[in-house]
């Protein structure tokens, strides 16, 4: 079936649609009567003949046994030879005739287009609709998203404060599950490196390791090895199977390349391999006053030794058995071999097990288990751990460790399983030990079941395939093992979500409404849409009304309840939306798809332009494509397409019926061609206009001519960054690395993922390394930035401008010359050398790095040069396309009145932009406006919690003398980053003011 606005079109009108587009001479007569000359009779016959022939030249039957719907090639513009100068052409009447056709159907809106050229052959036929502002809806979050996020947030602070060392890891457990709900991933990923390093037991650090090392997607890194280790004992595989609570050790570097130690095995002596030979000179044979005879062999042993093993054989060799007045003991029906017991017997003497071949190993763990030696069990336990590197020996020892209750064979198999994720889901088995109940209390029964083991699992699952069984059988497990009031929340909030997606609204409804119970108040979203999607709508409307009423409005409120109603009152929850939280994208959408209902597209764009200056995502893009090619405007919906492609190579545009690939080939043909020499000239025009979208369009482009060039990969990644798009720049950054030629081109690319995940240190070290191979510009700048990335003092400074110069004495291009000497006229002005830092910046500028204008427009404003200053960022403004930060750093250069403008410009352009709040706070405060200043604070805190942002308030609240607002704003800021001295100072200050009211 053909979708269409979560509708099925039925076969029945498609291929009314087929057989009006066959019948091409009798929609000519029904058009209005023109008079041609013989020229243009014999022209429009030639073109009919030529189309008819495309036409019968595609099969369709082939398009119509498709999922997806295609559309016709449309041609450049008003001079193509088609178009009968100027004139509506004949395949424009021909695709408005399908337009007509699909309007009396009501299941989408038309497009307008244009034929191609004749040597275009038609690829099928795509009556492409625009999208309706019915069908939209926007998407429920699969995390915790409390009402009050400051107070969640200081709550999280005073717990993580207050645990102990048993409850520290999941209390940072809790706040890496409110930091999933916020758009910087690095808040996540330090908690998650924070409640690795204070996990207390094996099953915690395996899980904790694996996950971060998940975050990293290292597994897409071709070459590496899913137990390769980082070198932190952080994330070491070998460091996670060791037993014990050491936080302080946990960024320290691990053992890994010690090649004579073994971390979870003391066995650090080399024995005999002779072991069990009655002439073995490991032992004095004087002690050995016992046999155990096993068929024809007999196994000479010490009595005390064995008799240490266990308290079974203590009681068989010195209790009221029999055996304990005998020399020899029979032993041969105990099901146990000879070679086993010899080691057993050299086992009981030396307490080693280096000399012993694995599989001796695996029978003495049996051996142990049988006759309850404790600590013969421990050491085969952990030696088998040890040796544990590959899923083919993980998935052969699991079942054999379950059995045998090995608790770190059991740990090291799973760490296999967690650092092979993706991939390893795939595998049968360690599907069925994951998701089924049976496999939930296997590993249970070891202590190897979590919550944080299952939260990891399924946030795999549902980034994978959100729909899939899986990812119920695996949240059904997470729910199982909830038990404080966040994990049950959030394990039910996300079987709402995927049972939603899944089109099961009723099973929708019961977790959402389960969530609900357990406090989550965000969950009233997703029991609304599940009452809406079941028809009723009125009880969905009443829900979130009634939530609007009994809380503190949050601009979701507003957004959802949208759903549930029509008119004006639509359209003011829609205003009261994007008032209270301008990063919701929902709102923007509806306005813009309502406009074109309404026949202004030019409106719609301008209206989905806003949250694209500042937001850019994947489904904004393709409306504006949309958009566009409704107005012929195919090169800008090409440049939108290849966008969203970069953020999201999968992306599925038109309700998810075609691949945008597919779009790009039917776009390429009717926008302008260029050349590999003349991408190059277009990306650095964009790239100096600031115009990062064309950037990354360009930079697609280069890539279809020549996908492994690492070096566009790279470049790609940059661009990425700009949009804190981290999911899509790390990707980037990897193909980057998997295509680079050389190795001291791929040092630094592996340099830049560690510097992107918080392993600076590293990332310096592989820079040295690629600098040791060969000199280049990029490892010279990756050091030089990592470096610069701390409190630099006079000396580092020194060595930053060092590396900066060299890299600029190396061969590159202007594009990253440029970055290198805007970089390099910061840290002069910070060394106070303000002619160097001036020379730097206008050296950039020649080379049109328009970015430059922002520091030099800097060292005018320390010369005392103010005008010189407003006027070179005025000079950024004209230039650059997205010029919110121009705007706010103009205002910085300019009297009160003017600045008050630019800011409120800059807010407009770019809502996220925090310093414009902050600076109209400040002027509120200098004219005794507290009140006042503490609404405009709380208007961006409300969406974007950022740290200035609390710590302004929380001083504004201080001089107030509300110490408890002040200890609250400061608490989560500390959240936030613990490690910032002022709050932590201010937060204190306020709570001895607080006690010493009472």
């Amino acid at each position: 079936s053909i979708q269409f606005h979560s509708t099925t079109l039925k076969s029945k009108t498609f291929n009314h649609s087929l057989t009006s587009t066959v019948n091409f001479p009798n929609l000519v007569e029904t058009e209005k009567p023109k008079k041609y000359t013989k020229k243009e009779k014999h022209k429009n016959w030639k073109m009919q003949h030529n189309i008819l022939t495309s036409i019968r030249s595609t099969k369709i039957t082939d398009g119509c046994k498709g999922t997806h719907v295609y559309a016709l090639n449309s041609s450049a513009g008003a001079d193509s030879p088609n178009t009968g100068g100027g004139g509506e052409s004949i395949g424009d009447k021909l695709f408005h005739h399908l337009i007509d056709r699909s309007k009396q159907s009501g299941r989408f809106k038309p497009v307008g287009t244009k034929t191609a050229t004749p040597d275009v052959v038609l690829e099928g036929l795509l009556p492409c609709g625009l999208p309706s502002s019915e069908a939209l809806e926007p998407s429920i979050e699969p995390c915790l998203k409390p009402i009050d996020l400051v107070e969640t947030l200081a709550g999280v602070y005073r717990r993580i404060e207050s645990s102990g060392e048993v409850e520290k890891s999941e209390a940072f457990l809790e706040q890496c599950s409110v930091f999933k709900g916020l758009p910087d991933v690095k808040l996540f990923r330090r908690c998650l490196r924070s409640a690795r390093q204070h996990a207390v037991d094996v099953h915690s650090k395996v899980v904790l390791a694996s996950w971060l090392r998940y975050e990293r997607r290292e597994d897409e890194l071709v070459g590496s090895s899913a137990m390769d280790c980082c070198g932190r004992n952080l994330e070491c595989p070998k460091a996670s199977l060791v037993t014990g609570y050491d936080p302080e050790s946990g960024f320290d570097h691990c053992l890994c390349y010690r090649k004579d130690v073994i971390i979870v095995d003391n066995d650090e002596c080399e024995c005999s391999t002779s072991y069990g030979d009655e002439d073995d000179d490991s032992g004095d044979s004087d002690y050995n006053d016992m046999y155990f005879c096993i068929g024809e062999s007999d196994i000479r042993c010490n009595r005390y030794a064995m008799a240490s093993l266990s308290r079974p054989f203590m009681a068989m060799l010195y209790g009221g058995f029999v055996e304990s007045r005998r020399e020899r003991i029979n032993f041969s029906l105990n099901s146990v071999n000879v070679e086993v017991m010899m080691a057993v017997e050299v086992f009981s003497r030396t307490k080693r097990l280096s000399q012993f071949p694995n599989n001796v190993v695996l029978e003495m763990l049996s051996f142990a288990n049988r006759f309850c030696c404790v600590e013969m069990k421990s050491a085969c336990d952990a030696r088998l751990a040890s040796l544990l590197f590959d899923m083919d020996d993980a998935l052969l020892l699991i079942e054999y460790g379950l059995e045998e209750n090995a608790y770190l064979l059991v740990a090291a198999c799973l760490q296999v399983f967690l650092r092979e994720l993706p991939s390893s889901m795939h595998r049968l088995s360690v599907l069925k030990l994951f998701c089924s109940v049976e496999g939930r209390d296997r590993l249970a029964s070891i202590g190897h079941v979590s919550f944080s083991l299952y939260c990891f699992l399924s946030q795999v699952a549902m980034e994978e395939d959100v729909k899939s069984t899986t990812s119920v059988m695996l949240l059904e497990r997470l729910g199982e093992c909830a038990a404080s009031g966040w994990q049950k929340q959030l394990a039910y909030h996300q079987l709402g979500v995927v049972m939603l997606e899944r089109k099961e609204y009723k099973d929708a409804q019961h977790w959402f409404e389960a969530a609900l119970k357990e406090g989550h108040i965000y969950s009233s979203v997703g029991v609304a849409r599940a009452q809406y999607k079941r028809g009723h709508t009125y009880a969905a409307y009443k829900m979130i009304n009634s939530l609007i009423s009994d809380h503190k409005p949050v601009g979701w409120m507003y957004q959802e309840r949208s759903l549930y109603c029509i008119g004006k009152e639509k359209s003011m929850d829609l205003v009261s939306a994007t008032e209270l939280d301008p990063t919701l994208s929902f709102p923007y959408k509806h306005r813009a798809v309502f406009m074109v209902e309404e026949n202004n597209i030019g409106a719609a764009i301008s209206e989905i332009n806003k949250i694209i200056g500042f937001k850019i995502s994947p489904d904004c893009l393709e409306l504006r494509a949309w958009f566009l090619i409704a107005m012929k405007d195919y090169e800008g919906a090409l440049r939108d397409v290849r966008a969203i492609l970069t953020l999201d190579p999968n992306y599925m545009m038109f309700y998810g019926n075609m691949q945008g690939n597919r779009l790009v080939e039917l776009l390429r043909p009717v926008a302008q061609q260029w050349n590999q020499a003349d991408c190059w000239m277009q990306l650095y025009d964009r790239w100096s206009s600031v115009d990062d979208i064309g950037s990354l369009a360009v930079v697609h482009q280069m890539l279809e001519n020549n996908p492994g060039k690492s070096v566009l990969r790279f470049r790609q990644s940059l661009l990425l960054l700009r949009f804190n798009s981290q999911k899509a720049a790390m990707r980037s950054l990897r193909l980057a690395r998997n295509h680079s030629s050389s190795a001291h081109e791929r040092l630094v690319y592996e340099g830049w993922i560690l510097y992107d995940t918080g392993h600076r240190e590293e990332a310096i070290a592989k820079a040295e390394e690629s600098i040791s191979i060969q000199r280049s510009f990029e490892a010279f700048f990756l050091k030089a930035y990592a470096l610069a990335d701390s409190c630099l003092d006079s000396e580092s400074s020194k060595s930053v401008i060092d590396l900066l110069e060299e890299a600029l004495k190396c061969p590159s291009d202007g594009l990253r010359k440029g970055q290198a000497l805007n970089n390099l006229g910061s840290i002069y002005v910070d060394c106070d050398k303000l002619e160097l830092a001036a020379d730097c910046y206008k050296h950039a500028l020649n080379i049109k790095h328009t970015r430059a204008h922002q520091g030099l427009a800097r060292v005018y404003h320390l010369q005392n040069q103010h005008k010189a200053a407003y006027d070179e960022m005025t000079k950024l403004i004209e230039k650059a396309q997205n010029n919110a930060s121009a705007y706010e750093k103009r205002s910085e250069y300019c009297d009160r009145d003017m600045a008050k403008s630019d800011l409120s410009l800059a807010t407009q352009l770019d809502p996220l932009r925090t310093y414009p709040y902050r600076y109209r706070a400040a002027v509120l405060m200098d004219d005794h406006k507290e009140a006042e200043a503490i609404v405009e604070l709380s208007r961006a805190i409300n969406f974007k919690p950022e740290l200035q942002l609390l710590h302004l308030r929380a001083a504004f609240y201080d001089s107030m003398g509300d110490f408890v607002s002040t200890v609250r704003d400061c608490e989560a800021a500390l959240c936030l980053d613990p490690s910032h001295a002022e709050m932590l100072e201010l937060c204190n200050k306020a709570r001895e003011q607080i006690k010493d009211r009472k």
